[in-house]
């Protein structure tokens, strides 16, 4: 392990014990602002820094876990050695190592593992199309216990079946002459957005369907303590 890959504390001489217990604190204090049950899904990625970047997004928000439709095989199907791709920690800034990443040879191999375990399905677009069609302020995202949220390629966008199996298009509003964002900026915003209504529904109830509801809601972000601590 090189000192970047070292935990924090560690690379800068401080003792072992000291990083890991550090290390598990800081994931004792995120764990009850992590969405349950809310995995993003990156289709045909066709650079595979957009997995890191996405990654990243990922960790930071507070989304599960990420599934990656790759039918040219760019990566392994070992999580571990994925975690060590040097292309993808260093786009995701290291979020890889601590995010569950898995490969599916093709989309319909994943919708098929999504429903088994069911989960629901809504796919992205720059263009409002589908079935359903919805503005991301518009959208519901606690409509459903279990959500995978479907990112397309920068080249082609969201495929036609992914499409036709999810639930709703959700595309971001936008006023410019140019009417596209990359995928980095596109999945940060998707995935706040999601994230952030998910989050505030568990912070009110308990229960799916709105059901027991708590007195006192739950907090959605870090205490402003918290945060010194984790960056200090």
């Amino acid at each position: 392990m090189t000192e970047a890959e070292q935990p924090e504390g560690v690379a800068n001489g401080e003792p072992e014990k000291k990083s890991k217990r550090s290390v598990r604190d800081r994931a004792d204090a995120i764990a009850p602002f992590r969405c349950k049950n809310l995995i993003a899904v990156i289709e045909n990625p066709s650079d595979i820094k957009n997995i890191g970047t996405i990654i990243r997004n990922v960790n930071a928000l507070g989304v599960e876990k990420v599934y990656v439709v790759d039918p040219d095989r760019a990566l392994t199907d070992d999580w571990q050695e994925m975690r060590e791709h040097k292309g993808i920690s260093k786009t995701s800034v290291s979020a890889v190592k601590w995010t569950f990443l898995r490969r599916f040879d093709s989309t319909g191999d994943c919708f098929d593992h999504l429903e088994r375990k069911g989960f629901r399905s809504v796919v992205t677009s720059p263009h409002v199309k589908g079935k359903a069609s919805v503005y991301l302020h518009e959208g519901d995202f606690t409509a459903f216990t279990k959500l995978a949220v479907w990112f397309g390629s920068e080249a082609v966008g969201i495929s036609d079946l992914a499409v036709a199996r999810s639930e709703m298009c959700v595309s971001i509003p936008m006023f410019g002459m140019v009417e596209s964002l990359n995928l980095g900026t596109s999945s940060g915003i998707v995935l706040y957005e999601v994230t952030r209504q998910r989050r505030d529904y568990q912070s009110k109830f308990r229960l799916r369907g709105r059901r027991g509801e708590r007195e006192t809601p739950l907090p959605t972000v870090m205490p402003v303590r918290d945060l010194r601590q984790r960056q200090g």
